[in-house]
């Protein structure tokens, strides 16, 4: 089982050398401050900085009883 996806779009939000200082900024040592979308040459991921999507929520209100037997 794969734990992390490979395809994760580069981003200095989650980038190993970066330091969130809001939520649209980061501290680069390399390049200073830069938005959250920037990633330059260096980037590293850091999959404990990123935070993926919630999961999507279950509709419940469209369901109805014969959705749940067997005929």
């Amino acid at each position: 089982m794969n734990l992390f996806r490979k395809d994760i779009e580069p981003r200095c939000a989650y980038c190993e050398k970066g330091s969130v200082i809001n939520e649209r900024e980061v501290v680069c040592p390399r390049k200073g401050v830069v938005a959250m979308e920037y990633h330059c040459a260096r980037f590293r991921y850091d999959p404990l900085k990123r935070v993926p999507p919630r999961p999507v929520k279950l509709e419940t209100s469209r369901l109805r009883e014969e959705d749940f037997s067997i005929d």
